[in-house]
């Protein structure tokens, strides 16, 4: 065990330099003024908010269009990190008739025996998965009246550009609900320190330019209600997706993070490597949620379309004679599976393919590494590509 930890600490200090506390500590200590911010209508707790109204204005102007994007993209690159606008979505009514949507679809799931949140306690909140397309097929209309929000769009772009891919999850904190651990976020931030250790460092700087994070407030959150805790600046430190997890981190988090209070209609959108967690839910009736949004770059795909099932499957038989043969080096058998089936466990349908035993959900390769040590016969293998396929589709 000992020669393990040794083997991950080489690992992560030949790709990341190693962790330096009080390079992290100064950054997160930074203080945000109205010159890093000139469009935020205040500075609240190091955050700037902006005025819902002046966005859909600044939307219809080239000129201060270009101005907000750019310290928008300032303030999440460089500056807090986190940027917050009032009445996002303009009417309330429009939040009404989506709550009362999810409310149905969250009631419906549960009928169905289709629940579940993989990263909280059982009864803790509700989550409806995939709340874009439920949404978008279930109310059409108010799909078109939500996300014809001004504020959407030019959050998403200012950190992403155009062409972006947004998707969504309903979260429901009930009351008594519990904080989560704080935590970075997709793609290294749903991996743990050893596998992200893996990845090298122009990676863990790349890796915030690929999503935007995003939450609309479907009630109006108190800080009882337990809001999103963030620690403005964390992203500046580049060891956060290793680092984060260790004690010491946390206990700053757990003394040093913030809550920004919100309306209904209000949204938050940050970079994703900031550090953050949701709340406690101290209230005894607010049930409080919020449609989360996790938006990607265009450019997070590949060129061209490959069938990667139907590689697979004409790859095993030959793989499995391999290594029962003991003809190729594993190693270079894993390099072939690297080369032509699915290594990434998302996109995936996660009411049908939950995350188990950590974050992310078992890929194909994995199936084939895994069948292939345990010399599975083909056909078993086949079948549990195609059970994969059912679970990945929408």
């Amino acid at each position: 065990m000992k020669d393990g930890v040794n083997n991950l600490e080489k690992k992560i200090t030949s790709h990341v330099e190693h962790e330096d506390f009080q390079a992290f500590e100064k950054f997160v200590k930074r203080e945000t003024t109205q010159d890093d911010a000139p469009s935020a209508v205040q500075i609240k707790k190091n955050i700037p908010i902006y005025s819902g109204q002046l966005v859909r204005d600044c939307a219809n102007a080239f000129g201060r269009k270009q101005e907000l994007l750019t310290e928008w993209s300032s303030v999440f690159e460089s500056g807090a990190g986190i940027i917050v606008i009032s009445n996002a979505v303009e009417s309330t009514s429009v939040i009404n008739t989506a709550t009362a949507n999810f409310e149905e679809i969250i009631k419906a799931e549960k009928l169905s025996g289709n629940v579940g949140d993989h990263f909280a306690k059982p009864g803790a909140n509700d989550r409806i998965w995939n709340s874009l397309q439920k949404h978008c097929t279930k109310d059409p209309q108010n799909f078109i009246d939500y996300f014809c929000s001004e504020a959407i769009a030019l959050a998403s772009e200012a950190w992403l550009g155009p062409n972006y891919q947004v998707t969504a999850q309903v979260n429901r904190v009930n009351p008594g609900g519990e904080a989560q651990k704080a935590h970075r976020d997709y793609h290294l931030g749903f991996m743990s320190s050893e596998q992200s250790a893996n990845w090298p460092l122009h990676v863990h700087a790349m890796s915030p330019f690929l999503t935007l994070q995003g939450a609309i407030a479907h009630c109006d959150m108190s800080i009882e209600s337990g809001p999103t805790l963030l620690l403005p600046y964390s992203q500046l430190y580049k060891r956060g997706y290793i680092d984060f997890t260790k004690e010491k981190y946390q206990k700053y988090f757990d003394k040093n993070s913030v809550q920004i209070e919100m309306a209904k209609g209000d949204a938050i959108f940050f970079n994703p490597a900031v550090m953050h967690g949701a709340g406690n839910n101290k209230t005894r009736s607010v049930k409080r949620m919020a449609n989360l949004l996790q938006i990607s770059s265009a450019f997070g795909r590949a060129m061209e379309t490959i069938d990667r099932k139907v590689m697979s499957k004409t790859l095993y038989p030959h793989l499995l004679e391999l290594v029962m043969k003991n003809k190729m080096p594993f190693r270079l058998i894993e390099n072939v599976v690297g080369a032509s089936s699915e290594g990434y466990s998302f996109p995936t349908n996660l009411d049908l393919d939950a995350p188990i035993n950590g974050m992310a959900p078992k890929t194909q390769a994995m199936i084939i590494i895994e069948s292939l040590k345990a010399e599975k016969e083909p056909a078993l293998v086949f079948e549990e590509l195609n059970l994969l396929d059912i679970r990945q589709s929408s």
